[in-house]
């Protein structure tokens, strides 16, 4: 069992890919160090496979609040569970469900206008995730860039407390309580858990 996130940049064509595509390229190495198992590719795609699939929901989250930082993009993310069956000399070259099932997912979002869902081969377990989903986006599709970097941060330091976000972000101790309610942090976080504990029963 293997996850595989695919995704595109919304809106990238009003941004210079300078500004943008080294914020991808960090929060991919950020996920996975080893770049045989991520890549971008047709200028605004790009795909990774994350070997622990209970990490994918955060991970797609963290993905997108990288991307929101910088004004006027989004982006679309397909998760994609289950099987691989051939692994290739790059992530777009190896085959299986999970990336089938993630490569599918990204052409339906464009067609639905959703920015997030799963497949998995449980077409139950898919409807409730993507209906969580769906209202989790009604927060997340909205988040201004300093929600976006509150997230961001929170997600590359999981064990800190408020005070030290603030120090890390520069900004008093109220404001960072104030982002992170203004960004349904704490929302977000026990969708996480439920997330965790469904994607542990697959």
């Amino acid at each position: 069992m293997t996850s595989v996130i695919t995704g595109d940049i919304i809106n990238s064509k009003n941004v210079k890919p300078a500004i943008w595509l080294p914020q991808l390229k960090d929060a991919l190495t950020f996920l996975e160090a080893d770049t045989r198992l991520w890549e971008i590719y047709r200028g605004d795609s790009f795909q990774i496979e994350l070997k622990s699939p209970q990490n994918s929901f955060l991970h797609a989250v963290y993905i997108k609040a990288c991307v929101k930082m910088i004004k006027g993009l989004d982006v679309r993310i397909a998760i994609g569970i289950g099987t691989k069956t051939y692994q290739g000399d790059t992530v777009t070259e190896s085959n299986g469900e999970a990336f089938q099932f993630s490569g599918e997912t990204l052409e339906n979002l464009k067609k639905d206008k959703i920015n997030l869902k799963l497949k998995t081969p449980d077409p139950i377990l898919n409807r409730d995730l993507n209906l969580y989903f769906k209202l989790a986006l009604m927060s997340m599709d909205n988040w201004t860039v300093n929600s976006a970097e509150i997230i961001k941060t929170q997600i590359e330091n999981p064990h800190k407390i408020q005070s030290e976000i603030a120090q890390l972000i520069g900004i008093n101790q109220e404001a960072v309580s104030k982002r992170m309610k203004r960004a349904n942090l704490e929302e977000i976080l026990e969708l996480n858990n439920l997330y965790i504990i469904k994607i542990s029963n697959l």
